[in-house]
């Protein structure tokens, strides 16, 4: 199994299906937030720092293993893109009268995708190095 699991992880043959799958969830995430009632049945498990904070680090996760440069850069890579899907998360959530957009979900977006990219620039040029020895 980790064999397999590092296939999927860091193969680069599977970068865009990394970046597509991010997407694919990013989408999925809208569409289960604008259901009515959804968010507040899921908000007796979690709450919504937890939820935003997981969601989002899973999706910086898969854009950095799909993105491709230095470490930096693919973190940068990653920040940027998760502020965006975090914006407009929180741009579709203010056109909904029963969910409202709040600064402070944007900003647990960005700090999710700031230290999962941080800690992936680390870990994973190290592990690129190795794996070409």
């Amino acid at each position: 199994m980790p064999a397999f699991l590092s296939f999927l992880l860091f193969d680069p043959r599977l970068r865009s299906a990394r970046i597509k799958t991010a997407l694919v969830l990013f989408a999925a995430v809208i569409l289960a937030g604008s259901i009515p009632g959804a968010r507040a049945e899921v908000g007796e498990f979690a709450p919504g720092v937890v939820l935003h904070g997981l969601t989002y680090a899973f999706l910086s996760l898969l854009w950095f293993l799909g993105s491709t440069g230095s470490g930096p850069v693919r973190a940068a890579k990653t920040v940027l893109a998760i502020a965006l899907m975090g914006a407009g998360d929180e741009l579709v959530q203010s056109f909904l009268p029963y969910r409202s957009g709040d600064v402070r979900d944007w900003m647990i977006d960005v700090s999710a995708a700031l230290l999962t990219s941080t800690l992936l620039a680390v870990i994973v040029p190290q592990h690129d190095t190795v794996r070409q020895r």
